[in-house]
């Protein structure tokens, strides 16, 4: 094989190679003999068929299936060689070789190398693990949205004008220029006032009405209305009021705590605080996760390749766009022109490339791998996201191995943040749960998926 090079600019790296016909036809020969004594055709035992009948028949699969896999071996050779990485899918042309002729092969490949990453000195790691403690306060306002869902509603025999927080069973007519509209008529619905579920403005016209009374309200309804002939449209709604009911929340007793399975009250409050706390702990690993990141990011010295910086950078913008069109921007980004904008997810994702090359790196360095179990684990773990189908995704990750490998980056990046806060000085520092989730922007601090 001969290789000669043609391009070495940055991170591009460019050659011709050629492998010499012979070995390639030796390649092709004996891949036909493989087939000869493969193939059951009428006329001839096993493994008697003429290698001449297969070359007719399969020659060009044969030929093809040998070129993919000299071009594979050669590409790695040339790699392997030379000390280089690949950072995406090589750029490969044939220039000779399409065919079996009897010519040598000679294609051209380009390809974007990783750089030369340093791990940089990490003895002066510190960090500070952000901490907080659940009160009293927390427990019972989770305990005190259960009584609210486990909420009764008695009559209200006082004739009286509705309020909010009152529930008004009403009869009501919808109508378009005076006509009713489909879909628009009910009886004896139940509404509450001040809660959610209705057009805006629909429960806000009915307080202060009093049973047996009628009133004529008008709304308009919202742009992303599911009816289209009615989104963006103004109606009329005549209005019946019929029952007032009042809510009554729930006692938070034993009683409210056995009827959802527990055996006390206590035993309902310490689900909830373990429940408060895993949320904490999240938390504060995100938090110090972060400033891991951000702490790395003062050490990384290396050119990031452009090809996979325009990969993030797509994958970020994509989202941008959306939320563009959604008017989900956020504050800072909304009064920045296009300009701008791509300037600072550029920014963005080439932060985010250059992180995941540096942890790839340490990882690898320091023998960080993911074992079959815990890709296992995670594959479970997915599984149990979709209950019911439980059995069609472990089916699907079973007949796509490529699906299974995406969640292995996730793995590895985890532990090798492990690792590196493990290896870090870590200050614990009591705070606020206010603190501890004033979380800044995911999308600046992330960190793209890497495989080891």
């Amino acid at each position: 094989m001969q290789v000669t090079e043609t391009l070495s600019e940055g991170l591009k790296r460019g050659f011709t190679v050629t492998v010499p016909a012979a070995e390639i036809a030796s390649k092709r020969d004996a891949r036909l003999k493989e087939v000869a004594a493969n193939l059951n055709l009428p006329g001839f035992r096993p493994g008697k068929v003429p290698v001449s009948l297969a070359k007719q028949r399969y020659g060009e699969s044969v030929w093809a299936e040998v070129l993919e896999q000299t071009v594979s071996d050669a590409l790695r050779n040339v790699f392997d060689e030379r000390g280089i990485r690949p950072a995406g899918q090589p750029k490969v042309d044939l220039v000779f070789g399409q065919t079996d002729d009897g010519k040598d092969l000679e294609f051209t490949v380009e390809a974007e190398i990783l750089p030369e990453i340093a791990v940089p000195d990490l003895s002066d790691l510190a960090l500070t693990r952000l901490k907080a403690n659940v009160s009293d306060e927390a427990i019972n306002k989770v305990l005190e949205d259960i009584a609210k869902r486990g909420r009764t509603f008695e009559v209200v025999e006082e004739v009286r004008p509705v309020a909010k927080g009152d529930v008004v069973a009403i009869d009501f007519v919808g109508k378009r220029d005076g006509v009713p509209f489909e879909g628009g008529s009910a009886e004896d619905v139940n509404v509450e006032i001040g809660g959610e579920g209705f057009i805006p403005g629909f429960a806000e016209q009915i307080e202060g009405m009093k049973p047996g009374e009628e009133k004529v309200i008008t709304v308009t309804f919202p742009e992303d209305y599911g009816a289209t002939e009615l989104a963006g449209k103004e109606a009329t709604f005549d209005i019946k009021a019929k029952q007032i009911k009042k809510p009554v929340d729930a006692p938070i007793d034993d009683e409210l705590a056995k009827k959802m399975g527990f055996e006390s009250l206590d035993q309902l409050k310490d689900l909830i605080r373990k429940q408060i706390e895993g949320e904490y702990d999240q938390l504060s690993r995100l938090r110090i996760k972060r400033e891991l990141l951000d702490e790395l990011a003062k050490k990384t010295d290396f050119t990031a390749p452009e090809g996979m910086v325009d990969a993030e950078f797509n994958q970020i913008w994509a989202r941008v766009e959306e939320d563009r069109k959604s008017g989900q921007l956020d504050d800072e980004d909304k009064n920045k022109d296009e300009e701008t904008l791509r300037a600072d997810y550029r920014k963005i994702a080439e932060r985010r490339v250059k992180l995941g090359l540096l942890l790839a790196e340490i990882g690898r360095k320091n023998n960080i791998t993911v074992t079959p179990d815990e890709l296992g684990r995670a594959v479970r773990a997915e599984a149990m996201r979709y209950p019911g189908q439980e059995k069609q995704v472990f089916e699907f990750f079973q007949k796509n191995p490529q699906a299974a490998e995406s969640l292995r980056g996730p793995i590895f990046e985890n532990k090798v943040v492990d690792y590196l806060i493990e290896l870090a000085k870590v200050t614990d520092k009591e705070v606020t749960p206010e603190e501890l989730s004033d979380i800044p922007p995911a999308n600046i601090y992330g960190v793209s998926s890497v495989k080891p």
